[in-house]
């Protein structure tokens, strides 16, 4: 027996999905280890290639660890600000692009690269289907977040390697992010790139064939 959503959750929907943000802002109140622990098991029920969830979870409090993804990005984020076009360098200088210093709760997203679970099937032609499903993992986690109140921050200005041999994971596993969760200090109606003049979204382009 199917199960029927109605116009007022579909509507509910619609704006979890617009209030979605990438935050870097956050209060320094503690987020649940029940709370974590129930958004990671709804990311479990995101799809994935052959069922395999090829993505593992690896939350991060030691403040050594902690302090090494910090210096990490900071090594990594010089290197992304000099390589900017002259007319972006100065505001991508002024943009806050972490929020490492502030969120109560980080954790990394890594892929398995061949994980038995699944037994290899759709992903022959198109192994990067693996990573893909980690992100749709993602994704749900980052919803069902927002839902909750919690803000998600995702670091992707790392060296991968470095971040790998921080947390001292398998040298195969692949990382998707680094993310960084908490109670955002401001809701804000427009991202932060857009509001601060760095981009802004455009609807897709849609091709018929």
């Amino acid at each position: 027996m199917g199960h029927d959503f109605d116009a007022v959750f579909r509507a509910e929907l619609t704006e979890l999905f617009r209030w979605r943000r990438d935050v870097r802002h956050f209060r320094a109140d503690p987020v649940p280890g029940d709370l974590l622990d129930r958004l990671i098991a709804l990311a479990d029920l995101a799809p994935s290639v052959g069922l395999s969830q090829p993505w593992r979870f690896v939350t991060v409090d030691d403040p050594g660890r902690r302090a090494g993804i910090r210096a990490n990005f900071e090594a990594s984020n010089a290197a992304a600000l000099s390589g900017q076009a002259e007319g972006k360098a100065g505001l991508y200088a002024r943009l806050k692009l972490a929020g490492l210093d502030q969120a109560p709760c980080h954790f990394a997203l890594f892929c398995l690269p061949d994980p038995a679970q699944g037994h290899g099937l759709g992903r022959r032609t198109m192994p990067l289907t693996l990573d893909y499903s980690a992100v749709m993992a993602l994704h749900s986690l980052w919803l069902a977040a927002r839902a909750e109140g919690l803000g998600l921050g995702w670091v992707s200005i790392l060296d991968p390697e470095a971040a790998k041999a921080c947390l001292d994971v398998p040298p195969d596993w692949r990382l998707i992010g680094y993310f960084c969760l908490g109670w955002p200090q401001q809701e804000e109606a427009i991202p932060e790139l857009e509001r601060e003049g760095w981009e802004r979204r455009h609807a897709s382009a849609r091709l018929a064939r």
